[in-house]
């Protein structure tokens, strides 16, 4: 009788072991990553959204949700991406419901943001922002910035220059039009003025 139970408890460990592994590479790859160009999203068509891909330019990012009192930041984020896309800026938006604001359903987020807002900067897919389960930028923008840089709302956004570096984040009662924000992106852009379009 003790093999057996010798044997399924080896077994139980190591499936736990194998169980326990995204989350190990997810935290390692926070931990060890040298920029945010080092993550990858996935966009909320579905495709690959590897960071590396804005390589040089300055981030924006955003944690969205559709059911928000700041929801209406869409607009200004819309703007922004107009103003600064071709000064080397990208704007990503996360849809998140970590706030209990955003539906559980990607093709129903990409439809509010088309219908409402007519969004065309790029998004990903709903992601957890916050928490053990946060996706592994929003755990790197902690290990960078502390704890305050993590999101505590809706629409926090999330500044990379374009070395992929934290820069810092401005809380969702920044609007994207003040002049805080506005400062801070010139300040991060990278100094060529002109970039080809993803």
């Amino acid at each position: 009788m003790i093999r057996p139970l010798r044997v399924l408890g080896a077994l139980a460990t190591a499936a736990i072991g194998v169980l326990m592994v995204p989350f190990t590479v997810n935290d390692a790859n926070a931990a060890t990553a040298q920029s945010a160009y080092d993550f990858e999203f996935v966009s909320i068509e579905g495709d690959p959204m590897p960071l590396k891909t804005y390589q040089g330019k300055a981030m924006l990012v955003v944690n969205t949700a559709s059911f928000c009192g700041y929801t209406p930041q869409y607009k200004g984020l819309e703007a922004v991406w107009k103003a600064y896309k071709d000064k080397g800026l990208v704007l990503v938006g996360v849809p998140s419901d970590s706030f209990a604001q955003e539906y559980d359903d990607n093709t129903k987020i990409k439809k509010f943001c088309d219908a409402n807002y007519s969004i065309t900067f790029p998004l990903t897919e709903s992601n957890p922002v916050t928490g053990k389960n946060a996706h592994p930028f929003y755990k790197w923008v902690r290990e960078a910035g502390g704890r305050t840089a993590v999101p505590s709302w809706n629409f926090n956004k999330v500044l990379i220059d374009s070395e992929g570096r934290f820069v810092r984040t401005f809380k969702s009662d920044v609007t994207p039009d003040s002049a805080e924000l506005q400062a801070a992106l010139t300040k991060a852009l990278p100094k060529a003025t002109s970039f080809p379009q993803h």
